[in-house]
């Protein structure tokens, strides 16, 4: 799966992981490169939003109660709507968006079938987690691309309505103890799966790779963080 991110490199970007909103304790990290081409951030970036709203809608369908469809619609069209923003900042560059996403469709698919869980509450955490570490890392790969990666800073810092998903979790913990231990593993089985995504966009054929790994290490140190942050909200182990 990693060979699908190996495009076209532009030397001397700068990545930036920050609280969103947030720029006076940036974690800074200078890298050439490394970052991938604009059109490889933007299809990838787009292309994984359309998942995140498909996934969501499938689990609107298989939801039973109309209190937990509304809630995952908001989550879903969030999503949507950012997919949507993305889709129109690529056009606005002159380029079609099915273009610059289709390269991306395979793998990307491949990517949501593997985290899909076997039952729906895995796969609503899986949506949670898997965007919060994605959309986390392609608001600090956006430093790198001037006026177009600050589009996408807004774009992605928009609510996501993902607190709905947080709220089923947990009251699924409440009623049935098992799933904590349950979604804490299947947690932790797609921080893997995410890194894998997250590494291969910043991975290099050349002898520079180990030092340019430890030189971006602080910012998956951060995504880390927020990872830890976001599942012990729900009261799971990262």
């Amino acid at each position: 799966m990693l060979k699908w991110f190996r495009r076209r490199r532009t030397p001397g970007r700068v990545l930036t992981l920050r609280s969103r909103g947030e720029s006076s304790d940036a974690t800074r990290v200078d890298f050439a490169e490394l970052a991938p081409d604009v059109d490889t951030f933007l299809g990838q970036a787009a292309y994984l939003q359309l998942g995140y709203f498909e996934t969501l809608s499938q689990l609107i369908t298989a939801t039973p109660d109309l209190a937990g469809k509304e809630s995952l619609s908001r989550a879903a069209g969030a999503a949507l709507i950012k997919h949507r923003d993305l889709v129109a900042l690529i056009r606005d560059r002159g380029d079609d968006p099915t273009t610059i996403m289709l390269p991306f469709r395979e793998q990307l698919e491949q990517f949501r079938r593997t985290t899909r869980g076997e039952r729906s509450m895995e796969t609503l955490l899986s949506v949670h987690v898997t965007a919060g570490i994605l959309d986390d890392f392609y608001h600090a790969l956006a430093s790198s691309y001037g006026e177009t990666g600050r589009r996408v800073s807004r774009i992605l810092e928009a609510d996501d309505d993902r607190g709905a998903i947080v709220d089923i979790i947990g009251e699924a913990i409440e009623g049935d103890g098992e799933w904590r231990s349950i979604l804490s593993l299947w947690g932790r089985r797609l921080v893997g799966d995410t890194l894998l995504v997250a590494r291969a966009a910043l991975s290099t054929q050349d002898a520079l790779d180990l030092a340019a790994e430890k030189r971006v290490e602080p910012v998956f140190t951060e995504l880390m963080a927020a990872h830890s942050r976001r599942m012990d909200a729900m009261g799971l182990n990262a």
